[in-house]
């Protein structure tokens, strides 16, 4: 595995922290703490974590021994560049399914990284399939451990599982979780469904398993989201496994409504055993199923807000909280003056209808006009149809050339990357503003356009405050 650039690198010290008084600078590396090398930043927090820590620098090529004495809690003032200083452990599973190998080319380079590290997913929340471990990985986790992890389990049968991850010394999951229960190492895990090859029986059996085990904090079931393109190769490749490829597609409204309702029955089933287990459904379900949104408390805090389960309902219920705000407004007879009359938001198709109508209902209460606009997935094909897998030129295709556009236009955060760069093409949010001539805005919520419109200071985005990079103010500004 290649080292990269970089790696191991310190990339920010605190002013006035115990590292600057000890001269350390941006640029230097840290290489061993208290005698064991240091391989990611996990490494660094756990040796780290003394009253007394020698660290190992290199800086300007030569090597040097610091000492520092301090609260065990205490943080030295250090940020490095990289999580994993040694590079990300790769995946070595064969997906039939996976969304990565149907690709095109040109698309933002980490995309391409087919990752499986455990401690991507103990630091980012990464799903990781534990396909892949080594024995000192084992006993890494038994020291240290790092929970919760986000497990990728699909089945619990392991042939089923095999057959799923196209890695047939697959280990079992089950005695996978077992041990790390054991250990005090809770998981949070999903299910990727692909219709007929782990739904019903399959699907049944997969989460009544997990939900036994009383380290899996949740379970949550999202569908397959391969491309046409990405079924096409997979067709051209594997010509002999048809059926598997026949998971790839999307499933249908009546399929949808099956999966809730089973999952339904083993959320009550697991509250009943008094297991602490939430189980999901991730959000397409119910709107490709057209059924209710669960309420907030069904989603158990959100621990897998970021996996796509209970971002709508974090939506409904933030405009329920700016709808109570506006009424209030209202009966006090207070004065709603807009500085910014129209907004328009561009988003994915299969939010669209559910945000038009909550649309509808702020425009009655402020007056003004907020324009939701549909935008087809031209570069993945129109069965992927959220927000989050949306490139920036096909934003500027809906946007370019349309009349009575707002000074700024809206899109969803989750399109960009992490630090709010990047859309899955490559682009960047300036070179798509300046094709179609108007600024780009990202938000998580409808509550920051409305304070856009009302010329109000943006509150804090996502579900309990959650950033994931810029927000829509950062970008704007």
């Amino acid at each position: 595995m290649a080292k990269p650039a970089g790696s191991g690198k310190i990339s920010f010290v605190e002013a006035d922290s115990l590292a600057a008084e000890a001269g350390l600078a941006p640029g230097d590396r840290v290489l061993s703490a208290n005698g064991r090398k240091i391989r990611d930043q996990i490494d660094y927090r756990f040796l780290a974590a003394d009253d007394l820590v020698e660290l190992e620098i290199e800086a300007d090529g030569k090597r040097g021994f610091v000492e520092f004495e301090k609260h065990p809690d205490a943080g030295l003032g250090i940020e490095f560049s990289d999580s994993a200083f040694e590079g990300t452990r790769i995946c070595n599973n064969k997906c039939f399914f996976c969304f990565l190998k149907g690709l095109p080319k040109g698309l933002r380079k980490t995309l391409y990284v087919k990752d499986d590290d455990y401690r991507l997913s103990f630091e980012h929340g990464n799903f990781v399939t534990l396909t892949n471990l080594s024995a000192d990985d084992w006993s890494r986790l038994r020291e240290q451990r790092l929970s919760p992890l986000h497990i990728s389990v699909h089945a619990t049968n392991p042939a089923l599982r095999r057959l799923l991850l196209g890695y047939p010394r697959a280990p079992d999951i089950r005695t996978q979780l077992r041990k790390l229960g054991k250990w005090g190492i809770d998981a949070h895990t999903q299910i990727v469904l692909c219709p007929g090859v782990n739904d019903g029986a399959a699907l049944d059996e997969t989460v009544q398993e997990l939900i036994s085990h009383t380290n899996v904090l949740s379970v949550g079931v999202v569908p397959v989201g391969a491309s046409v393109e990405a079924e096409n190769r997979a067709a051209a490749r594997d010509a002999h496994k048809l059926d598997e490829i026949a998971g790839m597609r999307t499933l249908t409204r009546e399929e949808a409504q099956l999966v809730l309702r089973k999952l339904s029955h083993w959320r009550r089933q697991a509250a009943r055993a008094g297991r602490p287990t939430a189980v999901f459904a991730s959000d397409e379900f119910y709107l490709r199923s057209e059924a209710r949104i669960p309420s907030a408390k069904t989603y158990d805090g959100f621990p897998q807000w970021e996996n796509g389960v209970g971002m709508v309902r974090t939506l409904i219920d933030d405009w329920r909280r700016m709808r109570r705000r506006l009424r209030r407004w209202h009966a006090q007879e207070r004065t709603i003056s807009l500085v910014r009359p129209l907004a328009t938001i561009a988003c994915g198709r299969l939010i669209a209808p559910s945000l038009r109508e909550l649309a509808s209902e702020a425009e009655t209460l402020i007056g003004g006009q907020i324009d939701v606009v549909p935008v087809e997935n031209h570069l993945f094909g129109e069965r992927v149809n959220v927000s989050g897998l949306l490139p920036g030129n096909d934003f500027r295709s809906a946007l370019e050339g349309r009349r009575h556009l707002s000074e700024s236009i809206f899109l969803p955060r989750a399109s960009l990357d992490y630090y709010g760069e990047r859309f899955l093409d490559d682009t960047t949010p300036a070179e798509i503003a300046t094709q179609i001539g108007r600024p780009l805005a990202f938000a998580y919520t409808l509550t920051e356009v409305i304070q856009w419109m009302l010329g109000m200071e943006p509150e804090s985005p996502g579900p309990g405050g959650r950033t994931n990079g810029l927000s829509w103010a950062d970008r704007a500004s």
